[in-house]
């Protein structure tokens, strides 16, 4: 399991929670490799009862062998491999989609708005993509590198074009940025695969939040969240009151870019994206007492079981700690978190016992804070009662 093409992620960021939960639903994996989400889509909406029927599409024969055979262990039928480029899509009458998932795949196209395109053309009106692309601040070091061997061996056979990928990092001096950046490691763990894929593709685009969101609108598409959110909000990262102030008067978009300067350590994009003309929002706070809030990978009560007054959610990234503060109601809260019960029962519960008279404003902020950390960090999503 992974982002993009969660579950959870799909139905939050481009369904806005309200998914009509009986609807069959159709998802493209483009470019889908050796199946990582083709097998993590499938087997979530069959394990969910939801009756979903997906396509994966690659131009390699022998990566969608394996794909076809991880399909075929798990007994997961209503999965189709198409072998063929996404520029080909227009003539492959492949129909329309629910969803696409195209990670790892646009940075290597020679037209990646061009593909974009194709994809946006086969999503359903009310539909979304989840994209994934190389950012540069993040891999600092892996473009020079390349360009380094472009010089030396840029037209040679791939097995010379390896042999002196290897002599130059055997020989990199202690100043040169992939030596020292200590986030970027698939030439160093991942043999010549890795190697090849980090610094020989001959196609290889990173992306700047500004760049990406560029790219999107050629496409016909529009953001609606990256992934995880708290990594694109400045405010995480600074405590200056003065300095916030002026962030938080930024629109979001350009608060995002703020924030990628400001980490410097974001590797790639994960992003979730609609049609430009498709109306719907996200729910990056919950606006109604009927949503139920849902916990990824985490039991509720589990959690509130484990936290202490004054906790924080932490988590570790690309060297960078990330620490998210918890209302002092955090513990009662989550021990009613079940994926079933709405706010509004929630709220009653902890004013019958734990906080007796507590008010729906006085819940509604002390869960508002809990759920900006834990949605902040992808590990709560939220379900509205769906309206015909």
């Amino acid at each position: 399991t992974g982002s993009p093409s969660h579950i959870l992620e799909i139905g939050h960021h481009v369904y806005a929670g309200a998914r009509d939960p009986v609807r069959p639903f159709r998802a493209l994996v483009a470019g889908g490799g050796t199946g990582d989400a083709t097998v993590m889509i499938a087997q979530q909406h069959a394990d969910a009862g939801i009756a979903a029927e997906v396509v994966h599409l690659d131009i390699s024969e022998a990566s969608m062998a394996i794909a076809e055979a991880r399909i075929a262990a798990r007994g997961l039928g209503a999965v189709r491999f198409v072998h063929g480029a996404i520029e080909d899509m227009p003539g492959l009458g492949l129909g329309t989609f629910d969803y696409v998932d195209c990670c790892g795949v646009l940075h290597h196209l020679a037209d990646p708005a061009a593909g974009l395109r194709a994809l946006h053309d086969a999503l359903a009106p009310d539909g979304g993509m989840g994209i994934m692309v190389y950012a540069p601040f993040g891999r600092t070091g892996v473009y020079q590198a390349q360009a380094m061997l472009r010089m030396l061996a840029g037209e040679a056979p791939d097995p010379e074009r390896l042999d002196a990928a290897r002599r130059l990092l055997a020989e990199l001096p202690e100043t040169n940025w992939l030596k020292r950046n200590p986030h970027v490691g698939d030439h160093l763990s991942q043999g010549d695969a890795g190697l090849y894929d980090l610094l020989l593709h001959r196609r290889d685009r990173a992306y700047a939040v500004t760049e990406l969101f560029q790219l999107l609108q050629q496409g016909g598409m529009r953001p609606v969240n990256f992934i995880d959110p708290a990594r694109y909000e400045p405010s995480v990262y600074l405590s200056d009151p003065a300095l916030v102030a002026r962030i938080r008067a930024m629109p979001w978009l350009q608060r995002c870019a703020f924030a990628e300067l400001l980490a410097g350590n974001i590797k790639t994009h994960i992003v979730y994206a609609v049609r430009a003309d498709n109306p719907a929002g996200t729910l990056a706070t919950p606006d109604g007492p009927e949503a139920v809030p849902v916990l990824r990978d985490a039991d509720g009560p589990t959690l509130a079981g484990q936290l202490r007054p004054g906790m924080s959610l932490a988590a570790q990234v690309d060297g960078l700690r990330i620490s998210l503060p918890l209302p002092a109601m955090a513990s009662d809260i989550l021990a009613r978190i079940d994926g079933a019960r709405p706010l509004s029962a929630i709220h009653a519960d902890v004013a019958a016992s734990a906080h007796p008279g507590l008010d729906w404003i006085g819940f509604k902020n002390e869960f508002d804070r809990l759920y900006a950390a834990f949605y902040g960090l992808s590990r709560m999503f939220l379900r509205r009662p769906y309206k015909v």
